[in-house]
């Protein structure tokens, strides 16, 4: 009963993102060409709503869900790997037409071919796991 809070989020924010089209390949794809603002609204505002709330969360000593204090710590100095990471992270994204969220959205909206996309970002994310002693970090 208590995950049901989980449920019910993440199936409101699936019908917030087929209706606002940030899963359509179609948007995607015009963001990737920049022949649209479409995408870069919606990535914008999430941008700005979300320092918007931690500011909130750290002005006020907001708690959450479970009563507990919130703590962000400080952000690490190295940019090269967000670099390096955000660049793959960008081409699988291109290449898919979707990022890790609007994958399980699209195949909840019928289309199956994205199993075959989850099927290669646990692929991947099994590799990391096999290597990431290996990489610099």
């Amino acid at each position: 009963m208590k995950l049901l809070k989980f449920l019910f989020v993440g199936i409101f924010f699936g019908i917030v993102l087929v209706k606002s089209e940030a899963v359509s390949w179609y948007r995607i794809f015009e963001m990737f060409k920049f022949q649209s603002f479409h995408m870069y609204g919606i990535i914008g505002s999430a941008v700005i709503l979300g320092i918007i709330a931690i500011w909130v969360i750290k002005r006020t000593g907001l708690k959450s869900i479970d009563k507990e204090s919130i703590n962000i710590p400080p952000k690490d100095k190295g940019m090269f790997r967000l670099l390096i990471g955000g660049t793959i992270f960008g081409f699988g994204w291109a290449l898919a037409g979707a990022c890790p969220g609007p994958m399980y959205i699209l195949v909840g909206t019928g289309v199956f071919s994205m199993l075959l996309v989850i099927g290669g970002a646990i692929l991947g994310t099994f590799l990391y796991g096999l290597l990431r002693d290996k990489l610099p970090h």
